[in-house]
């Protein structure tokens, strides 16, 4: 059974033995191992030996039984390290191997290990009370003489050893307290050594790290460490039960706060390294990191409020049973707003979509303006912003416009049918010494050929793929580009075909034959 220094225990302010639970009926409270473990430690430290002997389960009477009674709480105090969560119920923790025995401990002597033992007896009325055993108690004389010789071989002060402020002795008072105020100077100057050895080895990522300019043994950290510290002084010296009992729980106190807090710390540097590295979609990388900090954060102060309640013995679990159903009702109500959520976190990381993306989705062409947690806004071309939840986007077909790599230039010409085969050899070969030469052009993309002989014209496929930065800069030259192309149809005697001007010349002719008569 693992050691539990539980602070609620009355140790530190200790009841008297009428306190008792309320089903019992025994005075002193010796109806649980709890009130008899309890109701004895109060008698003895309050110096009532003649109460405290009648916790013990012994045939001595008066003074033999109370100078016994002293032993035994010199020897809990000095010798024990801890107690046992200690049950509150009349037939104890119910153990099959040993029915009428409950073990709240050990002790440490020369002769090897001694159990502290409290056994069930029936009082003349018939009442069953709990008293420490003869067995426990007949180790305890032998075990006293051991602590008596080894303080007296100490030389110290009788007022150290003797004084009690709180019931703690004096000399364990300034052992601690000196050794505290001893360790925080010895914390700071590690700090300092240490955030002056990481600026030399990691200079470049000491000046980006907030985290390490403030310390690399920041506050929280000097705060567990002198936590630690206390925890293993009260495991390496002989203090007695109620000073490991009371400097357990504020050591125990500023190590999950602290711990708690030093999380905290490195989760707000993490987001602060994670945003230096994102360099598309600023807006929604920092809403999505501001998020995930705010959860974790929660989480850390979540997990460290039950390690507290833990330590004092109150049971979260029907509490988080609690909160469990109403999570999954949250859950079930914003399922949408989750949805969203989850899908602008793909789209972030994923980087399908990014600011400043000119995108078609469906019957929507736009630019891409921002992208949110729950929705992204594009401007159209009629300069309208258009609202899509991020869950629609990640299940659609996006075509990014803006990611071409290159543009392509593919208009077709047409030439007149009165267009001769040597000025129709003379169009194809000047366009193709025309893209040739440009260095916007790919030249492995380059085709010109005739592509058909259409009912008015000639037509002259021309394909190519144009480098260009964006669309924009892509029109700039395919209009330098078609300027030339109309000169060289030009320059070649023949001219761009026009249907409608040739269906409807017929009919210009009789009407303006047909004016005079008029």
């Amino acid at each position: 059974m693992g050691i539990v220094l539980s602070p609620i225990c009355a140790f530190a302010q200790t009841p008297s033995p009428a306190t008792a639970p309320e089903t019992a009926t025994d005075r002193l409270g010796r109806t649980t191992p709890k009130g008899t473990v309890e109701g004895f430690l109060g008698a003895a430290r309050r110096g009532e030996d003649d109460l405290a002997r009648q916790y013990l389960n012994t045939r001595q009477g008066g003074e033999e039984a109370a100078a016994l009674a002293h032993q035994l709480f010199v020897v809990l105090d000095r010798r024990m390290k801890g107690l046992p969560e200690l049950s509150d119920a009349p037939e104890g923790s119910a153990n099959p191997d040993s029915p009428g025995l409950e073990i709240i401990g050990s002790v440490e002597s020369v002769s090897g290990r001694i159990d502290i033992v409290l056994e069930q007896q029936q009082k003349a009325d018939g009442e069953l009370i709990w008293l420490f055993s003869r067995a426990t108690l007949r180790a305890v004389p032998a075990v006293y003489e051991e602590i008596i010789l080894a303080r007296t071989a100490r030389g110290l002060p009788q007022q150290l050893t003797n004084i009690r402020i709180g019931g703690i002795l004096l000399l364990e008072w300034g052992i601690m307290l000196i050794a505290l105020v001893a360790l925080y100077p010895v914390t700071k100057l590690l700090n300092r050594a240490l955030t002056a050895l990481v600026r030399r080895l990691r200079r470049e990522a000491f000046e980006r790290s907030t985290f390490a300019k403030r310390g690399v043994v920041s506050a929280p950290a000097r705060l567990l460490l002198l936590a630690i510290a206390c925890r293993v002084l009260l495991v390496a010296l002989p203090f007695s039960l109620l000073s490991r009992q009371f400097w357990a729980t504020p050591s125990a106190i500023v190590a999950i706060v602290s711990t708690a807090w030093l999380a905290v710390l490195i989760n707000a540097e993490i987001e602060r390294s994670f945003l230096r590295r994102v360099a598309s979609n600023a807006a929604a990388a920092t809403s999505l990191a501001r998020l995930v900090r705010r959860v974790v954060d929660l989480f850390v102060v979540f997990v460290a409020l039950i390690a507290l309640l833990r330590h004092f013995g109150i049971d979260p679990t029907p509490a988080l049973a609690g909160l469990g159903v109403g999570g999954i009702a949250v859950a079930l109500a914003a399922q949408k707003t989750l949805e969203n959520v989850i899908a602008g976190a793909s789209l972030i990381f994923d980087q399908a979509v990014q600011v400043g993306d000119l995108l078609k989705m469906g019957q929507v062409t736009g630019t891409v303006e921002y992208i949110g947690l729950r929705s992204t806004r594009i401007r159209t071309a009629d300069r309208t912003i258009v609202s899509v939840p991020n869950s629609q986007i990640a299940n659609t077909t996006l075509e990014t416009l803006s990611a071409r790599d290159m543009y392509w230039f593919h208009p077709i010409v047409s030439l007149r049918h009165d267009t001769t085969p040597q000025q129709l050899q003379a169009v194809i070969d000047g366009i193709h010494g025309l893209l040739s030469q440009q260095t916007t052009i790919d030249p492995s993309s380059l085709r010109v050929r005739l592509q058909r002989l259409a009912a008015f014209s000639f037509d002259v496929e021309v394909s190519a793929y144009v480098f260009a930065r964006d669309w924009s800069h892509f029109m700039e030259v395919q209009e330098s580009l078609l300027l030339s192309v109309t000169r060289i149809v030009e320059q070649s005697g023949t001219a761009i075909a026009l249907p409608w001007q040739t269906a409807s010349a017929p009919k210009t002719e009789s009407i303006t034959a047909a004016q005079p008569e008029a």
